[in-house]
């Protein structure tokens, strides 16, 4: 069984938001997981929005996948899915689940459980029987 964590995981430890601590709790577990569409969304909004130098990301990301996360490819199987679940589910004012949250939630197997605060990522895990662990949201 793994734990598959969104970017707003990830990023609410490198921030110290509000679902730092229950983070913490899943890596120390050790069966963190993030699929690479992720990563690289963590690495956006960590730069773009959140301030960081891209070489202080680096620094602050990638050991994390020497150690407590595994990284899952995004090979073309698992593109496709993803593809095909988010032209299935995506619509522009009740659903908007980012690209990236549509290969998390493709990449989970049924032992898996997905960590996110975006109630639309929860809810699509839901219609799918994936269990989740809910994270407090992002003060910012």
């Amino acid at each position: 069984m793994r734990v598959i964590l969104d970017a707003n995981a990830l990023l609410a430890v490198l921030h110290g938001e509000p679902a730092m601590d229950r983070v913490l709790s899943l890596l120390r577990e050790g069966r963190a997981a993030m699929t690479g569409a992720n990563v690289a969304e963590v690495f956006d909004v960590g730069i773009r929005r959140k301030g960081f130098a891209p070489a202080r990301m680096r620094d602050l990301v990638e050991p994390m996948f020497d150690g407590p996360i595994t990284c899952i490819p995004v090979d073309p199987g698992l593109a496709g899915r993803a593809g095909e679940l988010r032209a299935a589910r995506y619509h522009r004012s009740k659903c908007r689940i980012p690209l990236a949250d549509a290969v998390l939630l493709a990449a989970a197997r049924p032992a898996d459980k997905i960590a996110s605060s975006d109630s639309d990522v929860l809810a699509v895990a839901a219609e799918l029987n994936v269990e989740t662990v809910e994270l407090p949201r992002s003060d910012g």
